[in-house]
């Protein structure tokens, strides 16, 4: 999979993903105006080119106050939201070359107010689903925001995924219609952070093709 030339399909927003965007960056603005006053922070699994976060942080009142830390692997899109993040004038915005999965990239901005696991949960296994959202309870700070994607093919996840986070102590904020071929969903955290272990992988980016065909 070419995950840079897979980002052109959010230049449409009548596409599958440009109908995704848009609710995810809803959430993030949703988020952001909930938050309490004062610095917040933000960390991005697999971010992609960062649409979403530099995308709402670039126009919201509240995207001066942000310190974010987006982790991809891909070169071309760590550099394409390296560019966006300058061209909107947000300094706080990092964007990192690494594997997403490995915890040490958030050391020291766990728990975070708000923590994005977007287009990530559907290009792993269903054991990884659950020990990356059982690792939400170390990145997420208490009164924080996860904000989820997954698509919604046979068989379903998505209430599965609902189910592992409240079982963790995430309270159900919002979810999209069942309808919807893209899931997105928003949950908030009510539990003490753990402790974040360093140098575990919270996850194997194996691809949502490879999967199909597995």
């Amino acid at each position: 999979m070419d995950w840079y030339r897979w980002q052109d399909a959010y230049d449409s927003p009548d596409s599958g993903l440009g109908q995704r965007l848009a609710l995810v960056q809803d959430r993030i603005r949703a988020a952001l105006d909930e938050a309490p006053p004062g610095p917040l922070t933000a960390v991005s699994l697999c971010a992609g080119q960062g649409r979403d976060l530099i995308g709402v942080l670039a126009g919201h009142p509240r995207g001066d106050e942000v310190r974010a830390r987006l982790v991809e692997l891909d070169e071309r899109n760590v550099e394409a939201a390296r560019t966006a993040a300058q061209a909107a004038g947000l300094p706080g915005v990092e964007v990192l070359a690494g594997d997403a999965s490995l915890t040490d990239h958030y050391a020291d901005l766990a728990p975070a107010d708000l923590v994005l696991v977007c287009g990530v949960l559907g290009n792993i296994t269903d054991a990884d689903v659950e020990r990356t959202l059982d690792h939400c309870t170390r990145l997420c700070r208490t009164g924080g925001t996860v904000v989820w994607t997954r698509n919604r093919k046979v068989p379903d996840l998505v209430p599965q995924v609902c189910a592992w986070l409240e079982e963790r102590g995430f309270e159900r904020r919002w979810l999209s219609e069942p309808a919807r071929a893209q899931a997105v969903g928003a949950h908030r955290y009510t539990g003490e952070p753990r402790p974040l272990p360093p140098g575990e992988h919270m996850f194997d980016f194996i691809g949502y093709d490879t999967l199909r065909r597995a």
